[in-house]
C-alpha cells in the first residue's frame, strides 16, 4: 500500500500529472461539443424527415 501511496506522490509531483489533466480536459469539453452537435442534426433531420413523410402519399 505504501508503494502505491508513493507512485502516486510521485505521479503527481511530476510534470506527467498536469499534462493528463489538461488532456483529460480537453477530451471532456471536446465531448460535450460532440454531444450538443449531434443533439442539435438530431433534431433537424427529424424535422426534416418529418416534412418529407407529411408530403408524401398515404400507402395502402
Amino acid at each position: 500500500m505504501k508503494t502505491l501511496v508513493k507512485k502516486m506522490r510521485s505521479f503527481l509531483r511530476s510534470e506527467d500529472g498536469p499534462t493528463v489533466t489538461e488532456y483529460a480536459v480537453m477530451l471532456a469539453l471536446v465531448i460535450v461539443v460532440c454531444i450538443a452537435g449531434i443533439t442539435l442534426i438530431g433534431s433537424k433531420v427529424k424535422s426534416i424527415f418529418t416534412t418529407i413523410s407529411g408530403g408524401l402519399p398515404p400507402g395502402s
